[in-house]
C-alpha cells in the first residue's frame, strides 16, 4: 500500500479520496472564504496531476469540466495522484468578475509572494500548496472581453514531455505559446512541472462543445501518463492536432456594430469576407476581409466594436490548409459543435 498522500498538512490515504479546504483571505465583511481542493490518491504509484479552473473568476466552462472529470467512473483505477481545483478564484466567481477585489489579473502575479497584494498571497498559496507536490499540470481557461475560443491547447512545444502530452489531449489546433511573465503555466515550467493550457468558450457562459472537449481531453491526457487505464475506445482514437506556425487578430478597421458572417473554426483565404461592420447612426456596412489564409480560432461576439478592436483571431498553418479545416470540423461534429 502507498504512502498517505500529505496537502496542507491533511493526510489522504492511498485508494481515498477527500475535499480539502485551502483557508483564504477573508472578505472584507471578515466572513470565512477557502479554496475547494480534491485529491484522489490511487492506490498505486504515479504522477500527480493538478487540473485548475478559475484563475479568472468569470471563466466558467473549467468549473464545469472538473465536475463532469471527477464523476467519471473510469477514476475508480485511478494510478497516481489527481488534485483538482474547480474555483481558485473564489473572490472573483463571488463577484463574477476576471479579477481579484484588488482589481490585479491573478494569472499575471505568480509565483505571488506572503507579504505582497491578496493576488500575489492567493498566487502564492496555490503554488505552495497545489503546484509544489505535482508532477504535471492543466490548467483551463476561456475566451475573455466578450470573445469566444475554439478548443485549443497553448503549450511550450519545445519541451518534450509537454509537447506529447498536449498532442494526447484531443483538440485540433494547438498554438506553441511562450510561457507568460507571471503566469501559473510560466511558474509551473520554472519549477519543470510540464502545463498545458487548454483554452475553450467564452467568459460567463457554458459550452457544451467546450466542455466535452476538456473533458475527454484530460482524461486522455491520464491515460497518456498511465494515470488511467486505455479504453477499447480511446486506444486510437486521438488524431494529430495541427501546429499553428503564427496567429494574428484581425482589427475592426472602424468603429460601429460588427456582425461574424464566418464561425469558429471556419476555413478562409486571403481576402474572404468574414464580416461587416455597420454604422449604427447612418445604416451603411463594410467588409472586413482576411489578410491570409487560415483558421478562425478566436471571435467577438459582442457586436459593439471601436477602430482597433480585435475581432477574428486567425490561426495559420504550414500544413495543407484544407486538412486542417476538414479535422476542424470533424471535432466539432465529434463533441457537438453549437456555433
Amino acid at each position: 500500500m502507498r504512502d498517505p498522500f500529505i496537502l496542507a498538512g491533511h493526510e489522504i490515504a492511498a485508494g481515498d479520496r477527500r475535499l480539502v479546504n485551502l483557508p483564504m483571505p477573508d472578505l472584507s465583511s471578515q466572513t470565512g472564504i477557502h479554496m475547494p481542493v480534491h485529491v484522489l490518491h490511487g492506490k498505486r504509484s504515479g504522477p500527480v496531476l493538478f487540473i485548475s479552473a478559475a484563475i479568472h473568476g468569470d471563466e466558467l466552462n473549467g468549473i464545469e469540466i472538473i465536475r463532469q472529470v471527477l464523476a467519471s467512473k473510469s477514476l475508480s483505477r485511478i494510478k497516481g495522484t489527481l488534485i483538482a481545483v474547480p474555483v481558485v478564484n473564489a473572490y472573483g466567481l463571488i463577484h463574477v468578475s476576471r479579477y481579484l477585489p484588488d482589481r490585479r489579473d491573478l494569472n499575471r502575479v505568480f509565483p505571488g509572494s506572503d507579504n505582497g497584494s491578496l493576488a500575489a498571497r492567493l498566487a502564492k498559496l496555490f503554488i505552495q500548496e497545489i503546484v509544489s507536490v505535482c508532477t504535471h499540470g492543466i490548467d483551463l481557461h476561456t475566451g475573455s472581453g466578450h470573445r469566444t475560443n475554439l478548443p485549443q491547447i497553448r503549450a511550450d512545444l519545445d519541451d518534450p514531455e509537454t509537447e506529447r502530452l498536449a498532442r494526447q489531449f484531443g483538440v485540433p489546433v494547438m498554438l506553441n505559446s511562450s510561457v507568460r511573465d507571471g503566469s501559473l503555466r510560466g511558474s509551473a515550467s520554472e519549477m519543470g512541472i510540464p502545463t498545458l493550457l487548454y483554452e475553450a468558450g467564452e467568459a460567463l457562459r457554458y459550452n457544451d462543445m467546450a466542455i466535452r472537449a476538456g473533458v475527454s481531453g484530460i482524461l486522455n491526457v491520464m491515460r497518456a501518463l498511465d494515470m488511467l487505464p486505455a479504453t477499447r475506445s480511446s486506444r486510437g482514437k486521438v488524431k494529430d492536432p495541427f501546429v499553428a506556425r503564427s496567429s494574428r487578430w484581425i482589427r475592426a478597421p472602424e468603429s460601429g456594430m460588427f456582425r461574424a458572417t464566418v464561425g469558429l473554426g471556419a476555413q478562409v483565404s486571403k481576402g474572404d469576407i468574414v464580416g461587416h461592420i455597420a454604422s449604427a447612426a447612418e445604416g451603411n456596412r463594410h467588409e472586413i476581409r482576411s489578410l491570409h489564409d487560415g483558421v478562425i480560432i478566436g471571435r467577438m461576439e459582442l457586436p459593439v466594436v471601436h477602430e482597433g478592436d480585435a475581432v477574428m483571431h486567425l490561426a495559420r498553418f504550414s500544413d495543407d490548409i484544407d486538412e486542417v479545416g476538414n479535422h476542424v470540423e470533424l471535432f466539432q461534429q465529434d463533441h457537438g459543435n453549437v456555433d
